[in-house]
């Protein structure tokens, strides 16, 4: 469903502007050996079916994590609007499992890119700013419409109707986390912040 109807207690989207400093973003960069890659991810509710929410990990020159209009926040992992920095493997699991618990999973699926595409998705991703309430889907989607390839992608409102969209481009691997912590957004973002990452 739409993330302006969810409960603020479940996943909802919610406008933002945060600003890292220069010298944590340039401190925590950090690139995913192998090759350049976008990860969509939905978040599912395991009760409806519905999405709940996406986002979009981009493996670029840096790896970061688009998340428009979300509301994960963690005081080590630097944001600067809705691009999330420093995304290695710790922070990535600690985003995963913030997302992932008793009412929701993640669905993730990656598509190998040229490194021009990366950059230019990690370009239009800088560009767009903090995401309005909302707009988590739609915001990513018109993101993906832009870049060589992605063409097809159309515009979208509705989390779930993205994945299945991005599903039917060639090359997609998909891959699903479920956890089975509390049920409640604010007991799981508590659960994540909590977690002090040894590789800062």
């Amino acid at each position: 469903m739409l993330c302006l109807l969810l409960p603020v207690a479940l996943m909802g989207c919610a406008a933002k502007s945060e600003w890292a400093s220069d010298e944590i973003v340039t401190r925590m960069v950090y690139r995913e050996p192998g090759p350049s890659t976008l990860t969509l991810m939905t978040m599912i509710s395991n009760r409806s079916g519905g999405g709940a929410h996406t986002s979009l990990m981009i493996n670029a020159s840096q790896r970061v994590i688009w998340d428009p209009a979300g509301t994960f926040k963690h005081p080590r992992i630097p944001e600067r609007n809705d691009v999330i920095y420093g995304v290695n493997p710790e922070v990535f699991s600690i985003y995963k499992s913030a997302h992932a618990r008793e009412t929701y999973h993640v669905v993730m699926q990656e598509i190998t890119v040229s490194p021009e595409v990366a950059e230019q998705a990690f370009a239009i991703a800088r560009g767009m700013g903090a995401q309005s309430q909302a707009q988590c889907t739609a915001s990513t989607s018109r993101l993906l419409s832009q870049l060589p390839g992605f063409s097809s992608i159309g515009s979208y409102l509705f989390p779930k109707k993205l994945m299945e969209n991005f599903a039917k481009v060639p090359g997609v691997r998909t891959s699903k986390l479920f956890e089975e912590d509390a049920g409640d957004k604010a007991t799981a973002f508590g659960a994540a912040k909590a977690v002090q990452p040894e590789t800062f």
